[in-house]
């Protein structure tokens, strides 16, 4: 079985290692990555690991169109001798770690348990913060243990997913979160099961982008979402920008929004040695060991560099001043979707 992962990335070097460490031992046998405009060598390290065989990258530097960096490259991936032999297909980003709790952890296990299935929405858990204000060289899965609970009335969202799916054509078009582009004729034969085995109904294998509310979908396998690390490189990411919508800058909204740190999660720690394994004999490569600490001593130093601006000194000091963020009850949640619903009728 050959099972893609589609990776695009902008100075992330500092967590590359980690990711592509981890879902080697995920299963997944092939890497096409798209990076665009490095500064942190991310790029460079992307090269050294494609000459090691690691991996396959693309370098994504435009023009880029109305549709943005992201799906600039995703039509690029779409055209790649890869997606021709893949047999299953997810894309992610370098934040996102495929955490499967079935058999011995790998995609094998979940494909095993779920048979029947063409595709399979793995819902985001959302990590907070946890408190950690400086960007420490540590491996993300085993610093943020922090999560929102299992079920989760709103934010939508909090809901949302990622789409490992079955590479048979039945979709024309990759996408942020789900394959685009269903083909008419195949839709009657597609399956949708959730991470805790449900079938899902059909409207999922047409456009649906999140799982129902309130309600677990972690049986099987979820998708660990780390979107905000430590307070410092929350304040890089705002000066990096959104691959999705070019020229964003992330502010307290989106922080708010998914600094959520009500339960604990250890789960992915189950594949920590085979991972920590993996790491270490990339890590055992000079170049890359080398092109690593460039870009953690890139990082601190852009930080630095940013702490001398007001817009991102007063967005950090907001991240140490704000507390985090609670889950909305149930009853709230109704109200809100009450008023969410109504508003989308109105349109």
């Amino acid at each position: 079985m050959r099972a893609l992962a589609v990776l695009t990335v902008r100075n992330e070097g500092a967590f590359l290692l980690e990711w592509l460490a981890h879902h080697r031992m995920v299963g997944f046998t092939d890497f096409l990555v798209f990076s665009n405009d490095c500064q942190d060598g991310t790029d460079l390290m992307l090269d050294r690991l494609q000459d090691m065989g690691q991996l396959t990258h693309v370098r994504n530097d435009g023009p880029y169109g109305k549709g943005g960096i992201q799906f600039t490259a995703y039509k690029l991936a779409e055209k790649h001798p890869l997606m021709q032999t893949a047999d299953w297909v997810m894309t992610l980003d370098v934040d996102e770690f495929v955490n499967i709790h079935v058999g011995d952890h790998t995609l094998s296990a979940l494909l095993d348990a779920l048979p029947d299935a063409t595709a399979i929405p793995l819902t985001w858990r959302l990590f907070g913060n946890a408190g950690q204000a400086r960007f420490v060289d540590a491996p993300v899965t085993q610093t943020f243990f922090r999560a929102a609970p299992v079920v989760m009335y709103w934010p939508w969202r909090a809901s949302m997913f990622k789409t490992l799916y079955r590479n048979d054509g039945s979709y024309g078009k990759l996408g942020v979160h789900r394959p685009r582009q269903p083909d008419p004729d195949r839709l009657q034969d597609q399956r949708w099961f959730d991470g805790e085995g449900r079938e899902l109904p059909p409207k999922f294998a047409r456009s649906q982008i999140f799982s129902p509310f309130g309600r677990s979908n972690y049986a099987l396998a979820q998708l660990n979402h780390y979107p905000l690390g430590a307070m410092e490189s929350y304040v890089l990411k705002s000066d990096r920008g959104r691959a999705v919508h070019d020229g964003d800058q992330l502010g307290m909204d989106y922080w708010v929004e998914r600094n959520f740190n009500t339960s604990e999660d250890r789960s992915i720690t189950a594949l920590a040695p085979q991972m920590q394994a993996a790491l270490g004999a990339l890590r055992a490569d000079a170049d890359l060991a080398r092109l690593h600490d460039q870009a953690v001593a890139w990082r601190h130093a852009r930080f630095d560099a940013l702490m001398d601006e007001e817009p991102y000194r007063a967005l950090f000091a907001r991240l140490v001043m704000t507390p985090p963020s609670q889950p909305v009850s149930e009853q709230a949640a109704r109200f809100l979707l009450h008023h969410a619903n109504k508003a989308r009728k109105a349109k």
